[in-house]
């Protein structure tokens, strides 16, 4: 019945307007049995659980890692330039892994795709912190890497084909669950480690438990999603589109919002990596400034589920990028001019600069009309902005150790805002992929 379900959404987001309005104004065909419904109620609830919990997963595998660093360079013999190859790791992964999701989703379905991620990052969290070498620890790491990389890219899919009349509220509900798991985390891992004793392969392998919880919501959801019903039971529209991909580099609006979220994927990894840094140089105390990292990080929790309602109300999300665009420049001339005088402050800004994170999300499941089409563009958007992202946090050490202070670095942080902003209004007008692609 899940499968029966997607393809009566799907079909539905593929009528015109017109279309639409007929199927609802037709009386409602009878159900085939008395528990068709209950059936279609349930595997609704079941896809919000597996959301929810899948949402949770997609960033613990780095950021717990980001919080024992030290100690897991200590426990492998690490070198310092392993370990900054490392940090730069989960980006090239989600670049690289992300370009697959379209074609394992039209062969297997996304719920099936989503599942095996999920089990990726459990089996990649357990197997990593025992290893016992830096090779190892890498290839377990790229394995949870993976499955978060197609997960990352069939969100927006699953929320399309799932709920077309509610993406914002649903959006914002997994972005929310994004930024709480980032958070917790962060926050908890070494709290935890040091409850288990202090050992450092204790506190990864925990992540692991909530990646193993999270596969179960999707299992019920794999019958009738197979090969063979992939092929035979998607509407017209859609198998038309899958045998013929769109030209998705033909679209101005595609590369806007790669280019977008690009830089926004830019400007969170240099706050992650560098904010604590900064304020401890200007004399904020190493444990206040960790706590300003947290408050930061926070900020995306309740305005990730706040953010993607108010965009999906609006026809152009373009002033939402100018707002949260301001708000980064003004956060950084703060950490430019009085970078401790203002901490809060500019902590506070910076997170809801963040929050440019969502925007991209709903932007996406936004910008095509299609299951097939939401696929392509998430799978093009992120795995092009992966890819911009990854020498910004590296080009930022370089300018601080060249010039040995922090104005440079904070220089180049608040230029980025600005072409983010421009593409961002670019991406945000009211026009979909298919009909720029098609041209």
């Amino acid at each position: 019945m899940a499968s029966e379900e997607i393809r009566t959404v799907e079909t539905r987001t593929a009528m015109s307007p017109t279309e639409r309005g007929a199927a609802a104004a037709a009386p409602n065909p009878p159900e085939t049995t008395p528990g068709a419904g209950r059936t279609r109620a349930w595997a609704t609830r079941l896809v919000v659980v597996g959301i929810m919990l899948s949402a949770l997963n997609l960033r613990p595998a780095i950021t717990s890692l980001g919080a024992l660093l030290e100690e897991v360079r200590d426990g492998l013999g690490m070198s310092g330039s392993v370990a900054g190859l490392l940090t730069s790791v989960p980006p090239l992964c989600f670049a690289v892994f992300g370009v697959m999701a379209p074609r394992l989703a039209r062969r297997f379905g996304p719920a099936a795709v989503v599942c095996a991620g999920m089990a990726a990052i459990a089996t990649g969290l357990v197997i990593r912190p025992y290893v016992g070498n830096t090779a190892g620890f890498l290839a377990a790491s790229a394995l949870a890497l993976m499955g978060i990389a197609v997960s990352n890219v069939l969100m927006p899919v699953i929320v399309k084909r799932w709920f077309p009349d509610r993406v914002g509220s649903m959006t914002g509900l997994y972005s929310m669950a994004l930024a709480a798991g980032t958070s917790l985390a962060a926050a908890l891992t070494v709290p935890l480690t040091d409850a288990m004793g202090g050992n450092w392969k204790s506190g990864l392998v925990v992540w692991a438990t909530i990646a193993a919880a999270a596969v179960l919501p999707w299992l019920p959801l794999l019958r009738n999603r197979g090969p063979a019903d992939a092929r035979t039971q998607e509407p017209a529209a859609d198998t038309a589109e899958q045998q013929a991909p769109l030209r998705i580099t033909r679209s101005r609006t595609a590369w806007s919002l790669a280019v977008f979220f690009g830089l926004q994927a830019t400007a969170a990894y240099i706050t992650m990596g560098w904010m604590p840094q900064i304020f401890r140089d200007a004399g904020v105390p190493a444990g206040t400034a960790g706590v300003l990292l947290a408050v930061t990080m926070v900020m995306g929790v309740p305005l990730a589920f706040v953010i993607p309602r108010v965009a999906t109300r609006l026809p152009h999300q373009g002033p939402i990028v100018l707002v949260l665009g301001v708000c980064g420049l003004a956060g950084y001339a703060g950490l430019y001019l009085a970078p401790s005088g203002g901490a809060w402050a500019w902590a506070l800004l910076l997170g809801v600069s963040n929050c440019a994170f969502p925007l991209a999300l709903t932007m996406v499941g936004m910008r095509a009309r299609s299951g097939a089409g939401v696929a392509q563009l998430s799978a093009f958007a992120q795995s092009t902005g992966y890819l911009i992202s990854i020498p910004g946090p590296l080009l930022v050490g370089v300018l601080y150790q060249q010039s040995g202070g922090w104005g440079l670095p904070i220089a180049l942080m608040a230029a980025l805002m600005v072409p983010q902003m421009v593409v961002g209004f670019i991406a945000g007008r009211d026009r979909t992929v298919e009909d720029e692609a098609t041209r």
